[in-house]
């Protein structure tokens, strides 16, 4: 099994359905792949979602790679306005809250999770080298209580998330570093990537 680099999309629109990336988070994205660059990446998959297919682009455009598109790596619960927010949010937080709980719309945390290490299985048994997944929070949060169970997760994700453009790197199905954010330090400081 190789090294995986599990790149939470960009920052995104405030929309519903199927939002892309504002520019603060194609920044995100391109510095993403600036740092992944020199990481050996064979391959580069992302969600079917727009935002995470647009982070998957800057990661891959760094890399020389195409695209790799797979549901397996889709968020868990995805606002597409078919409930209300409030509903959306209900659902979200119960589902965080009872892995088990399946929402109105999306899966449960536990079947997000679970196909996630389906997807990671595969792939890497199938490529060699590390890899490139862009994707959502939620499902890396599900995907990281699946392999490392919910006390090892910290805290601050299951309240706040994942970081936009944050990396999590996955050795096999062992998590080496969670949500690292380094790579991003030059948007804090007014650097834009070129």
């Amino acid at each position: 099994m190789g090294i995986v680099y599990v790149v939470q999309h960009g920052e995104k629109e405030r929309t519903t359905g199927d939002p892309g990336l504002t520019g603060r988070g194609r920044e995100q994205a391109a510095l993403a792949g600036a740092w992944l660059c020199g990481k050996g990446l064979r391959a580069v998959y992302a969600s079917p979602l727009l935002r995470a297919r647009q982070t998957a682009a800057a990661v891959a455009a760094a890399a020389g790679l195409p695209v790799r598109v797979d549901a397996r790596v889709t968020e868990r619960m995805n606002w597409d306005g078919s409930v209300g927010f409030e509903r959306f949010a209900e659902d979200w937080a119960r589902a965080t809250e009872d892995r088990d709980f399946v929402p109105a719309v999306g899966d449960s945390s536990r079947a997000a999770g679970e196909r996630f290490r389906d997807f990671l299985l595969e792939r890497c048994s199938v490529e060699r080298g590390a890899i490139a997944v862009a994707c959502h929070g939620g499902v890396t949060v599900d995907l990281l209580r699946t392999l490392m169970g919910d006390a090892a997760v910290p805290e601050a994700l299951l309240r706040e998330g994942v970081p936009s453009g944050a990396i999590t790197r996955i050795d096999g199905l062992e998590v080496v570093s969670i949500a690292a954010v380094g790579h991003l330090a030059g948007l804090e400081t007014g650097h834009r990537p070129a």
